[in-house]
């Protein structure tokens, strides 16, 4: 069997699992466990085989397949490995796409290389998650709009290719992108346009952005004492992230802003935890909070560990770690990414704190959370 007929059959596999963990009749989840605990192994050997740079860093780590029986004890690569190294198993002439990160332009962005195969699976990953997380109880396309530049100004946003999949697949025909690529590089946002289609819709709409472009229209809004009355049902998705391109604020006080401007209540605002890195993304619905915080979940065929960094073990529920995910959609990569985010273990899911104090950390730096 040749190395492309490998990744493809597996491919297909991992859509039959996240059709049976997410269809009518749904697998119990001892079964949905057992199955990701099975693919997630079996995907370890393959991208130990032909990933060159994971399999480095696993050996570094002293860890081999052979070691390796639960998907807990699979290695993390940590995502500044995908800044210094091509953590993939492509071939250079199959590399047709490739995500950056975003960040200022001092920092080396991560790069997470695709082909049309694997970028297919992240787009079924994408859609089937958010169909089951926003779309189960509305009923025909909504109208998006999105604050983010189109798809043809940032091809390597890995977030606009999200909004534009999204777009293409569940939306409205009138849906559009409001943002355009200043001169020199940043994101800005046609203001006019974006409160023209605002005041237009008469149906509800579907408005998607990062929280600086958020912050950045709200600004305006507030100085010029404007506000909106969305129609009823319309919803906001914000899928955080400042990194020096506005200012920064606490989600809860954001919120509060969009819900006074926009005239939605905080119910209908969903957060979105995702990255370049990945080709899962987590959603912070329901909310299950005790204490009405916002807790992301990943959909069955992912998983999130929150990790000590000083132990590089699991913490304990309510304890504070750093964000681990297994996304078996990254066949194609390496399925078990170690980020540099802080959160609270929170059951199944986690609650976001922000990023850890060693961000910027890079290779060994980070070897005693690499297990």
């Amino acid at each position: 069997m040749t190395i492309d007929s490998t990744f493809d059959r597996c491919a297909e596999r991992l859509v039959r699992f996240m059709t049976r963990s997410l269809g009518a009749s749904r697998i119990s989840p001892a079964e949905s466990e057992a199955e990701f605990n099975s693919l997630a192994v079996e995907w370890f050997g393959i991208q130990y085989q032909d990933n060159a740079a994971y399999r480095c860093w696993c050996q570094a780590l002293g860890v081999e397949p052979q070691n390796v029986s639960e998907w807990r004890q699979i290695p993390a690569m940590p995502t500044s490995g995908f800044k210094e190294l091509e953590v993939t198993s492509l071939p250079v002439n199959d590399r047709t796409r490739v995500f950056h990160s975003s960040g200022t332009t001092e920092q080396r962005p991560s790069r997470h290389f695709h082909s049309a195969q694997s970028l297919a699976l992240y787009e079924v990953s994408l859609v089937t998650w958010f169909r089951r997380c926003l779309l189960d109880e509305w009923l025909g396309a909504l109208r998006m709009i999105s604050l983010t530049p189109g798809p043809e100004a940032v091809p390597h946003s890995s977030l606009v290719h999200m909004f534009e999949t999204l777009r293409r697949e569940c939306a409205a025909p009138d849906s559009a992108f409001h943002g355009f690529l200043n001169v020199d590089g940043s994101w800005e946002l046609n203001t006019q346009a974006l409160e023209d289609a605002l005041r237009s819709a008469s149906a509800p709409v579907f408005l998607v952005g990062t929280a600086f472009s958020f912050v950045n229209w709200i600004d305006t809004l507030i100085a010029r004492d404007v506000r909106f009355l969305l129609p009823t049902g319309s919803r906001v998705l914000e899928t955080g992230g400042y990194k020096g391109r506005s200012r920064s604020m606490p989600k809860e006080e954001l919120h509060a802003l969009l819900c006074d401007r926009l005239g939605v209540s905080a119910e209908s605002i969903i957060c979105e935890y995702g990255m370049s890195e990945l080709s899962s993304q987590a959603y912070d619905v329901p909310r299950t909070a005790a204490d009405g915080g916002r807790v992301f979940h990943f959909p069955p065929w992912a998983r999130a560990l929150i990790i000590s960094p000083e132990t590089g073990r699991e913490v304990a529920e309510g304890e504070t770690g750093l964000v681990r995910i297994i996304d078996l959609a990254n066949l194609w990569s390496v399925s078990a990414v170690q980020t540099e985010d802080m959160a609270v273990r929170r059951g199944e899911g986690f609650e976001l704190i922000g990023r850890a104090a060693t961000a910027e950390a890079r290779g060994c730096s980070l070897m005693s959370i690499g297990r």
